[in-house]
């Protein structure tokens, strides 16, 4: 079995391919990293990296096994930080982001109960937009955040808010005045699209390319907010399915929004980074799904 210093020791050497960089890091002599690396080749019974006075570079057994070890490692020291949170309990900061206004009440709710909960965490709230929403949880700026279903590549919470679907057109668009339309008003007229940023499924399932029937949607132009979106349309440039939602939050006197008769409802909660899954993340996804059973407060 390895020890920790050997593993840590062989990772390293491998991000940096340097020996005296490698030690720096590591707070030890080169001989000593050197030292280690030979006593693991001796026991591998081959090379793992081809050493000139100038290079350095991984055999293909070396990358064999910093390929197994890493995740490994990265878990072992998951199950450690998890393990130090837990014994600490629920503390430090938790940064938590809506998207869309509608949202904001039931995020308060939640921040409401888990700040009860939990006093001696801090919470940050704060409103993205459309363009940096993913990137927000990506680079680590939000902890969790309040958004509409599907979102791929991050965790989803269960649902916290259902609506139906509606049709925003302009005010004089011909459809403004009908009492519903089906999904297959969208081949007949182009769809304002989201930015390019925005979750791949995300986009499928709010601007299909397709209706049900198989038909092809045109394509709009891009709005990088969901005002400016609702701008695009009020001014003829396409339509765009949005939650009902929309109608209190975003009424303007240039758009109408007409109910879709055949669409599933939107549905939407809290996502979050799966290698961000805190304690205080995960009792905060707890108090957000308990208030909303609770329903609003009194």
């Amino acid at each position: 079995m390895l020890e920790r210093y050997e593993v840590e020791t062989f990772l390293t050497l491998v991000e940096e391919l340097h020996f005296g960089r490698t030690a720096g890091r590591l707070r030890v002599t080169t001989g000593r990293v050197s030292h280690v690396v030979k006593k693991l080749e001796r026991r591998i019974g081959a090379p793992l990296f081809v050493r000139s006075s100038r290079v350095v570079r991984l055999t293909p057994i070396g990358r064999q096994l910093a390929d197994d070890l890493a995740p490994l490692v990265a878990g072992v020291d998951e199950a450690v930080r998890r393990a130090t949170e837990a014994g600490r309990g629920v503390t430090g900061r938790l940064r938590v982001a809506f998207l869309g206004e509608w949202t904001a009440p039931v995020l308060l709710q939640a921040v409401e109960l888990f700040t009860r909960r939990h006093p001696e965490c801090t919470i940050e709230v704060r409103e993205v937009q459309l363009f940096n929403s993913r990137q927000s949880l990506e680079d680590g700026s939000v902890d969790i955040l309040f958004a509409a279903y599907p979102f791929d590549g991050m965790v989803c919470g269960p649902p916290l808010l259902s609506e139906a679907r509606v049709l925003a057109v302009g005010a004089t668009h011909r459809l403004a005045r009908a009492e519903s339309v089906s999904l297959e008003v969208l081949a007949d007229h182009p769809v304002v699209q989201y930015p390019a940023m925005t979750s791949a499924e995300f986009k499928r399932d709010r601007t299909p390319e397709r209706t049900p029937a198989g038909r092809p949607v045109p394509l709009g132009p891009v709005g990088n907010t969901f005002s400016e979106m609702l701008t695009l349309v009020a001014m003829g440039r396409g339509v765009l399915p949005v939650g009902e939602h929309s109608r209190r939050y975003y009424p303007r006197p240039d758009v109408a929004y007409v109910p879709i008769r055949d669409a599933p409802p939107i549905r939407r909660g809290l996502v979050w980074r799966e290698d961000n899954t805190t304690a205080r993340v995960r009792a905060f996804v707890q108090a957000a799904s308990d208030a909303n059973q609770q329903g609003p407060a009194a």
